[in-house]
């Protein structure tokens, strides 16, 4: 059954939203408030950031609590800037720092380590990582620079004079690629990556320094959940938006970034929230998935999507209690969640619920009797609407020819009673291809008591008895053509 995602979204905000402790205190959920730290460093950015800000940032969002890393990236800027030429020009000085990065900084490209910590640990480096060290080099020589996102890859790009120059940062011949025959030499090879030149606009997007920073949060994202930690992902992806917008979350209008290859992060969040209850989902937990739903809604609400992921919950838990034939649970399961739901969605899983109680008792009940209490069920609930016009009536075809079978069950087979009761119940709902089958089956199977009979007879000499047998036949079956065989048989026998 398809079920319409129509679930009252007030109605799930309105509920237990003063209670998000305990509910926490009650799942082992992950945080869904936005640290201290985003919120705090979202207000700096209206400032502006200074690189050592970028820097401080950087290492938070690669997972460095304690930002051990300042004092190395601190010693680099000094040593970087000691190393400057005074004389230099800007475009002199950026390519320099490129080449200072590959020379004393990153040692190896490793395309999943996207941490500024990391760095300096053991020089491993990928474009988001080394993009981000670039630009925060460049702010603290006074250079300009911005990112660049295309569709799998990020660089840097540095505005000098009125001029624009790309630098793929993860080759040292990178500064200016496009007139570079070196970089083009070995574009590619190390990375994979195709450089993405300024006039393919469609191909490629320019990012601020911190929306490029924020990459670093989106790469680990990646990697949690290509390992199926989806709860470690959600934390990472609430402090991203809460970095980049702040608590705007809410405001539509407050959009701080565009649709194109830059998503906006308040969808990337949703996306990690739902993910993480269809994770629950998958390992039968559908009562936390409801949980999560209540809690992660109250604070990020996206009605449509998480409509669509609650009624997936109830659906689970209910198709569960269902195939377990647990119909008395599933009813109390279905009341309990009753102010989450519509009128309409209740009443399709209402009806499901009905469904599968009537197709229990259907393939369960063991008399005739009970059998017709069941088709006066199926009546109602058909005039009700209680289930669908076809349902009812695939679930009556089946009823009747039970109820037949047990008519004419052993040791009588009375296959007349059969018969009759399936007349009278194709004059009531009408005929189909499957009670005219049922019929003809039970008509041969009386003909076929009628030549047993008389053969028994016959071969027993009891010639008078045989043919009693087979006229009695004929008479009810005028054109059967193994009774009008076995009159044939007895004509031509000698008297």
């Amino acid at each position: 059954m398809k079920l319409k995602a129509s679930i009252t979204y007030a109605l799930i905000l309105a509920l237990i939203i003063g209670f998000r402790a305990e509910i926490y205190a009650q799942n082992a959920f992950p945080r869904i408030e936005p640290d201290a730290k985003a919120l705090n460093y979202y207000r700096l950015g209206t400032q502006g950031y200074s690189w050592s800000d970028l820097a401080e940032i950087a290492l938070w969002a690669s997972g460095d609590a304690s930002l051990s890393g300042m004092a190395k990236i601190k010693t680099v800027v000094s040593s970087l800037n000691s190393a400057i030429t005074p004389n230099l020009s800007d475009k002199e000085k950026a390519d320099f720092i490129l080449n200072y990065m590959h020379n004393n900084i990153l040692k190896s490209y490793y395309l999943y380590q996207t941490r500024l910590d990391t760095i300096f640990t053991n020089g491993r480096f990928n474009c988001v990582s080394s993009a981000v060290l670039y630009v925060i080099l460049c702010k603290s020589a006074g250079i300009n620079t911005s990112g660049v996102m295309t569709k799998d890859h990020a660089f840097a790009i540095v505005h000098i004079n009125g001029q624009n120059f790309d630098v793929e940062t993860t080759n040292p011949y990178g500064f200016d690629p496009g007139n570079r025959k070196e970089f083009h030499d070995s574009s590619g090879k190390t990375t994979g990556f195709a450089y993405v030149p300024p006039q393919n606009y469609r191909d490629r997007q320019t990012i601020s320094q911190i929306e490029l920073v924020s990459l670093i949060f989106s790469n680990r994202i990646g990697d949690f959940e290509r390992s199926g930690n989806f709860a470690a992902a959600v934390p990472l992806a609430v402090d991203r938006t809460a970095l980049l917008l702040g608590n705007s979350y809410t405001k539509t209008s407050d959009k701080l970034v565009s649709d194109f290859l830059f998503a906006d992060p308040r969808k990337e969040l949703i996306d990690r929230l739902i993910n993480y209850g269809a994770a629950l989902l998958r390992s039968n937990k559908e009562d936390d998935g409801i949980r999560w739903a209540v809690l992660a809604s109250s604070l990020y609400p996206d009605p449509s999507r998480w409509q669509e992921f609650s009624l997936a919950a109830i659906n689970n838990k209910l198709s569960k209690l269902i195939k377990d034939k647990n119909i008395q649970d599933a009813r109390k399961f279905l009341e309990s969640q009753k102010s989450l739901l519509s009128q309409t969605d209740y009443n399709q899983f209402d009806s499901l619920i009905f469904d599968a109680d009537l197709l229990n008792k259907t393939n369960s009940f063991k008399t005739a009797a009970e059998g017709n209490d069941i088709l006066s069920a199926i009546d109602q609930a058909r005039t009700s609407g209680k289930i669908p016009e076809k349902r009812a009536a695939e679930l009556l075809n089946y009823t009747i020819q039970k109820i037949a079978s047990y008519l004419c069950a052993p040791p009588d087979k009375d296959w007349r009673a059969a018969i009759r009761y399936l007349e009278g119940a194709i004059a009531k709902y009408g005929t189909n291809r499957e009670l005219d089958q049922a019929i003809r089956t039970y008509k041969a199977n009386l003909v076929a008591d009628y030549h047993n009979r008389f053969a028994a007879e016959w071969n027993k000499k009891n010639f008078t008895e045989a043919e009693r047998i087979l006229k009695e036949g004929l008479a009810e079956f005028p054109n059967d053509k193994q009774l009008l065989a076995d009159k044939q048989n007895i004509d031509k026998q000698p008297r």
